[in-house]
């Protein structure tokens, strides 16, 4: 005589095989339900035969305790793929959850569902018949679903002595597997928590490589490693347009790092690239003496303030053309100053738009028409415009701004100034 076991309050008997380890359920009120499906072949009876083994457990252990079914498709549906399921599977099995009544799954009541073919394509959005059957087989085989046959193959339910027989399918292999599957979904909300993290560092990297390629560019850097430099950087792009493991994006990731401090060295910023805290320290003052910060105007006037004689401006009108630094990217400037757009009407999209809103600013910061006009006349209206909104972001370090902008266009006057360099310093640290 076989062992058997009772499930509490259930209408039927777990039969357990003790020779060949195989369960059937032997339903109370109609005697028997069949291991193997109905006109199927050798290929699905055995698969039948291996879901109906039963799983490992702890003796004495008591049925599940009933769990919301709508959170049990969440869970497999983030993570199927541990489970080689496709999302048109997780369609077919929602269909199939909307025919149980509760919203909970209860080993205590009947979970078999008997909906017809043509219930389940509805449900299922208007699937094709022949394709929702083969969804149903892929959750039969993966053991999520088990088929309980009636006799001639359909599925339906009746009422024996008042109490209800049905044949469909049995949903209790999600009851009892529950804890498998949130266990399996929470590993894949992490592992894709942390590829959409790797693959935005990687757009990042990516971007900046392109920014300073074109700037070495702009500043005549003429270095055999530029091509290779810019060909690794719209390579990336393409790759980032299809779907990346986390192996791939680790790979690119650290090519991008090494890119970037290369392009660093050939453009003399590698203080701004190794270090953040360097780089927001120094600001725009790069190899600039503090005092320069902190002049007063007693200590500039006489040598600033007064307007040099016209025959002397035009001496040094050709040198200041002749030194006057390349102009940065307008992208690159409007990433660094990010407070000159507070003050525009509108988004800044030009040069104009850029330079309108800096003449709107400089009033505020107390520097005078007559500084004004000559950071203009010697730098550009450009590069004066960009100065001043690279002050702006760092305005409170400033005890002086139309002493240090005078200091600026002094240093420029000789070609020892290039605003590039505050530009530089005034972005995040890419790496």
């Amino acid at each position: 005589m076989h062992p058997q076991v009772s499930l509490a309050r259930c209408s039927a008997q777990v039969v357990i095989d003790s020779r060949c380890g195989i369960f059937c359920l032997r339903d109370r009120n109609m005697g028997y339900h069949s291991l193997t499906p109905f006109g199927r072949t050798e290929r699905t009876v055995r698969t039948a035969l291996e879901n109906h083994r039963p799983r490992a457990q702890t003796p004495g252990t008591q049925a599940p305790c009933p769990i919301d079914k709508w959170q049990i498709l969440r869970d497999l549906t983030a993570g199927r793929t541990r489970f080689g399921l496709s999302d048109r599977d997780i369609t077919v099995l929602q269909a199939l959850l909307s025919c149980h009544p509760d919203t909970r799954l209860d080993a205590s009541a009947p979970l078999i569902v008997h909906p017809s073919n043509e219930t389940i394509c509805a449900r299922a959005n208007g699937m094709a018949c022949s394709t929702m059957r083969r969804h149903l087989a892929k959750l039969v085989a993966e053991g999520f679903l088990l088929r309980r046959d009636s006799p001639n193959g359909k599925r339906y339910a009746r009422r024996i002595a008042g109490a209800k027989i049905a044949f469909g399918f049995d949903l209790s292999p999600l009851l009892h597997r529950a804890a498998e599957i949130a266990e399996a979904a929470e590993s894949c909300r992490v592992e894709a928590a942390e590829l959409a993290s790797r693959r935005q560092t990687v757009s990042l990297l990516r971007r900046d490589l392109s920014a300073l390629v074109e700037l070495a560019g702009l500043e005549g850097i003429d270095a055999p490693a530029l091509p290779r430099l810019s060909d690794l950087s719209q390579a990336v792009a393409a790759q980032l347009r299809r779907k990346l493991n986390l192996e791939t994006l680790a790979a690119i990731e650290l090519s991008l790092r090494d890119a970037i401090r290369e392009t660093a060295r050939l453009l003399d910023l590698s203080s701004t690239i190794s270090s953040n805290t360097d780089a927001r320290n120094e600001q725009h003052q790069q190899k600039t003496n503090k005092d320069l910060i902190d002049l007063e105007p007693a200590q500039t006037s006489e040598r600033i303030e007064t307007p040099p004689p016209a025959r002397e401006a035009a001496n040094l009108a050709p040198d200041a053309k002749k030194t006057s630094p390349s102009l940065p990217p307008l992208r690159l400037v409007l990433r660094a100053c990010t407070e000159v757009g507070v003050y525009a009407p509108d988004p800044i999209a030009d040069w104009h738009g850029f330079m309108r809103a800096a003449d709107k600013i400089r009033p505020m910061t107390g520097i005078s028409p007559a500084v004004w006009d000559e950071a203009k006349g010697i730098l550009g209206k450009e590069q004066a415009a960009t100065v001043l909104g690279a002050m702006l972001q760092r305005f409170s370090a400033i005890r002086n701004p139309g002493g240090y902008l005078r200091s600026l266009v002094t240093k420029a006057r000789g070609g020892a100034f290039s605003p590039m360099r505050m530009i530089m310093a005034l972005l995040p640290d890419p790496v």
